[in-house]
């Protein structure tokens, strides 16, 4: 892993490649620089004797095997590669090579189809469990967003399940609330995503996704479904709405506000999660007593982090 590199070994390393650019010596030979990660963190490297087959090698996004020296550059460690061999994605955990989220995979799946089994609703729950049926296999390593909050290989499910968790204190609070309507809205409001983003390797918005969004995308989904399963028109058209209205107003992409009381606490909880990702994120990366840079998604505030400890 690259957070056991040390200075002065030499090391095959298979990684995933997260950027490339050229360079050019001061005697005019040409080098390339490269960005290579894993789970455990990243690595810079510089290869010296570039190869006609190079650029096919190196590629962000794809896997390769180097051979390289570990150097300190600068008080840093830096890959000197010596050679580099593609590696074919298939058959590769890409969980190994990105963050990932912070709970096991396992526990979150369970946890997962623990709140499917509480849904009383035969259509609400024939629907989910069409969803889920579908798409698990992405749904596991996909983040919840190119950047910002959840962004890492499971990022989706994880926030999936601690938006059931906050659903499920909330409705203990609550009881006129519709379980079965919140607890659906939670596991399809953001399943577009999986059309929306690449994928779990450097996440992109694909042309879908750019052109109509993963809100969009996922109601004609529920809707397409609803038909197929013969849902009932009022139930089919709740659903959809939970959809189209989750991210609580039009300028944040929602083509219609909240209109019922499971809507408007599916759109703050989704909120809460994703803020509080993000702020986590910051304040992580800072000492007791600073503050964070400024967080253009949250207001372009900065968040101060206190020495007092509970």
């Amino acid at each position: 892993m690259i957070n056991q590199l040390k200075e002065q070994e030499r090391v095959s390393l298979l990684a995933l490649v997260v950027s490339v650019s050229k360079g050019v010596t001061n005697t005019g030979a040409p080098y390339l620089n490269i960005t290579l990660q894993d789970a455990s963190g990243q690595i810079e490297g510089r290869k010296w004797d570039v190869l006609e087959d190079d650029a096919r090698v190196f590629q962000p996004g794809s896997f390769v095997n180097v051979s390289a020296d570990v150097v300190n550059y600068r008080n840093n460690l830096q890959l000197k590669i010596l050679t580099g061999e593609f590696i074919s994605p298939a058959g590769i955990d890409v969980t190994k090579f990105v963050p990932s989220a912070p709970v096991p995979r396992e526990t979150l799946v369970k946890k997962l189809n623990n709140y499917i089994s509480l849904i009383r609703n035969a259509q609400i729950k024939q629907v989910v469990e069409e969803f889920i049926k579908q798409d698990m296999t992405s749904l596991i390593v996909y983040p919840a967003a190119s950047r910002n909050h959840h962004e890492y290989a499971g990022g989706l499910l994880h926030h999936v399940v601690t938006m059931l968790e906050m659903a499920e204190m909330v409705l203990k609070i609550y009881p006129t609330l519709n379980p079965d309507l919140l607890y659906a809205g939670v596991i399809l409001h953001d399943l577009g995503k999986l059309d929306e983003l690449s994928g779990p390797v450097i996440p992109r918005y694909t042309t879908e996704g750019k052109l109509i969004g993963h809100i969009s995308i996922m109601q004609a989904k529920v809707r397409k479904v609803c038909e197929q399963l013969k849902v009932e028109a009022e139930l089919t058209m709740i659903l959809q709405h939970l959809i189209l209205s989750h991210h609580g107003e039009k300028e944040f992409g929602s083509p219609i506000p909240p209109l019922i009381k499971e809507a408007e606490v599916l759109s703050i909880i989704d909120n809460l999660d994703a803020r509080i990702n993000m702020m986590d994120k910051a304040l992580s990366d800072i000492e007791d007593g600073e503050f964070t840079a400024r967080l253009f998604s949250l207001e372009d505030r900065s968040f101060y982090k206190p020495k007092f400890k509970k």
